[in-house]
């Protein structure tokens, strides 16, 4: 199985307004616990750790290269 890189998600902007409004009424801390906990639900629905890997690396290495500040 490989990672898809291409947009895979029906219906994106309500997929992205669900995410959103899924964070309505809590706090930064709870937010953040509540994506952890989404991104840990998902991995484990994935289930392949080589997927999972080169995704992990995708998304630390473009939040890496896209840092704020790093525009100079």
């Amino acid at each position: 199985m490989q990672l898809i890189r291409t947009p895979n998600i029906s219906d994106q902007d309500l997929f992205y307004a669900e995410l959103i409004n899924s964070q309505r009424d809590m706090s930064e801390a709870q937010a953040d616990m509540a994506i952890a906990k989404l991104a840990l639900i998902l991995a484990n629905h994935i289930g392949h750790r080589d997927v999972l890997s080169e995704a992990i690396a995708l998304a630390r290495d473009n939040t890496l290269a896209n840092a704020p500040g790093d525009n100079a």
